[in-house]
């Protein structure tokens, strides 16, 4: 039977147990990580460089710690050695980056021999992921949207479209407001020269931009229905964008 107490051996020179423990455990702490990255990702399709990059990574900050274990000078050694090294891949989205953080972390702790730290931060953190996809944080993305519309500038249905808004929305604000001026119109002349035209005066309106929260997902068309009852809105535009996740 492994005893647990003989892989807390000198970090100076560790056993060869203890390295391939400590390898196999970043790589098990690693792959239960990348696990949860790709169950609980948005993407349509799953970046397998990047869930290959979650593992790796992990071995690689293992190997790190124990090469360095508590010599001072290795240290400065390794922080030179990585300062020449120049990392230009970026990651786009914040949450990419907190999953490469927390394999490092797995990493790091195998690394030093903290290994109970490892196994329950890495069980918590891949647990507390599972959460949030199915709280209301998740699906909250798809409620945020924007509103644009134009009303006649004699218009006075904008109290009737915010009574709408307040109904089905759970928040909203107004972040644009412009006066402009419709396109002219033809239309026939009714004086003695039919061939001719004449052309209507520009009507003057005002083009409305509200960014918009809905209480639940299924209020968009509701909201849209109820709109379209207003004789003078024009031109509505309703947009949800949810902002795709990118390595």
């Amino acid at each position: 039977m492994l005893d647990y107490l003989a892989l807390q051996g000198s970090t100076e020179n560790p056993t060869l147990v203890t390295i391939l423990f400590t390898i196999l455990l970043a790589f098990l702490l690693s792959s239960l990580i990348a696990y949860t990255y790709e169950k609980t990702t948005k993407q349509v399709i799953t970046p397998v460089d990047y869930l290959q990059s979650i593992i790796l990574v992990a071995i690689v900050a293992a190997t790190v710690m124990q090469a360095i274990g508590d010599s001072l000078a290795r240290g400065l050694g390794m922080l030179g050695a990585l300062a020449i090294i120049r990392f230009r891949t970026t990651l786009r989205t914040p949450r990419n980056m907190v999953f490469t953080f927390a394999s490092l972390a797995a990493g790091i702790a195998c690394g030093v021999y903290g290994f109970v730290i490892g196994v329950v931060g890495t069980i918590g953190f891949c647990m507390i992921a599972f959460i949030l996809k199915y709280s209301p944080l998740e699906s909250s993305a798809f409620l945020i949207g924007t509103l644009k519309f134009d009303l006649p500038k004699t218009s006075d249905e904008l109290p009737a479209l915010e009574k709408i808004l307040d109904q089905f929305c759970k928040k909203y604000t107004k972040v644009r407001y412009q006066i402009r001026k419709s396109k002219s119109k033809l239309k026939p002349n009714e004086s003695e020269n039919k061939n001719e035209n004449e052309v209507e005066p520009m009507e003057k309106l005002i083009s409305y931009e509200y960014h918009i929260k809905l209480k639940t997902a299924s209020n968009g068309a509701v909201l849209d229905t109820a709109l379209g009852n207003l004789t003078t809105l024009k031109s509505m535009q309703m947009n949800f964008e949810v902002t795709p996740e990118n390595v």
